[in-house]
């Protein structure tokens, strides 16, 4: 038992946060387990949305400052690529097929439209109060 009364409360602290973290910890523990059970089971949607939750429990371990960053990124990455190689052993037949009203245009095309509309819209004008006057010049005059 500490003598020194800083480090009394030091203990009272470290006990407080120690109890805190555990629950973030714990909760990313169980969503990775999850998410890993998910992927072996070979079951795509229930998987993607294990492994999304995981990474969001991640994220929020690594926001609190219980995991470091570093270690969130290689267990995110290790996830992310063991439900890749997942998703790319499903028969080819069980992949959705992109609908074509939902498939995006080739860039090209894009930016020429986006080129037009930019041109044909007037530029709006900013309100006055936003815009920034010029500041009043100082001058270092020394009087003798």
């Amino acid at each position: 038992m500490a003598n020194i009364k800083s480090q009394i409360k030091r203990n009272r602290q470290n006990e407080k946060r120690r109890l805190r973290n555990r629950v973030f910890r714990g909760e990313a523990r169980a969503a990775i387990k999850k998410a890993r059970q998910a992927i072996e089971a070979g079951e795509a949607a229930n998987s993607r949305e294990a492994v999304l939750l995981a990474i969001r429990k991640l994220d929020r371990a690594a926001q609190q400052g219980v995991l470091h960053r570093n270690n969130v990124a290689r267990r995110k990455s290790r996830l992310m690529k063991a439900l890749a190689k997942m998703e790319a052993k499903e028969p080819v037949g069980a992949v959705p097929e992109v609908q074509p009203e939902a498939a995006e245009e080739p860039k090209a095309k894009r930016t020429a439209k986006a080129k037009e509309a930019a041109a044909e819209a007037p530029k709006a004008k900013k309100p006055a109060s936003t815009e920034k006057k010029p500041a009043a010049k100082k001058t270092n005059v020394k009087e003798s």
